[in-house]
């Protein structure tokens, strides 16, 4: 292929160098920016990483805190003069009716999942309209 020096003219080359030329310059450019690309996603990629070790981390510690909390409900229970097995039978109930309340939110939330209605519509009617090609004297585009 044809390369561009610098004190080359564009007028001394022929069509078939010129189009030599512009297609080589067009792929070095689309190597170029693959590449741009590749290095930019690496990059994100590590920070997207870091980041989700560090909402891990987090959400460990969240979970332990809870926990701790839990407990200690349970003993501010206590000292109000609860038995200590109903304290935390009372802090685990609780728990469980946020549970519950929590799952049936979710269900309710799933349960309105469309599944894209309104797609499969356009796209059924798009191909009945391919089969039948409109109301023209035109054959079908498919049987």
């Amino acid at each position: 292929m044809s390369e561009a020096l610098p004190g080359d003219r564009v007028e001394d080359k022929s069509l078939g160098e010129l189009v030599a030329l512009a297609s080589s310059s067009v792929s070095e450019l689309v190597r170029a920016e693959i590449d741009l690309a590749k290095m930019e996603l690496k990059g994100d990629a590590k920070k997207a990483a870091l980041g989700g070790a560090m909402f891990s981390v987090a959400a460990l510690i969240g979970g332990l805190i809870v926990i701790l909390l839990s407990i200690a409900a349970a003993y501010g229970l206590v000292a109000l003069g609860v038995w200590h097995w109903a304290a935390f039978l009372i802090v685990a109930g609780v728990y469980l009716v946020l549970a519950a309340v929590l799952i049936a939110i979710g269900y309710w939330r799933v349960r309105k999942i469309e599944g894209a209605r309104r797609t499969r519509k356009t796209l059924k009617d798009d191909f009945t309209m391919l089969r039948k090609r409109g109301d023209s004297d035109a054959p079908a585009l498919t049987d």
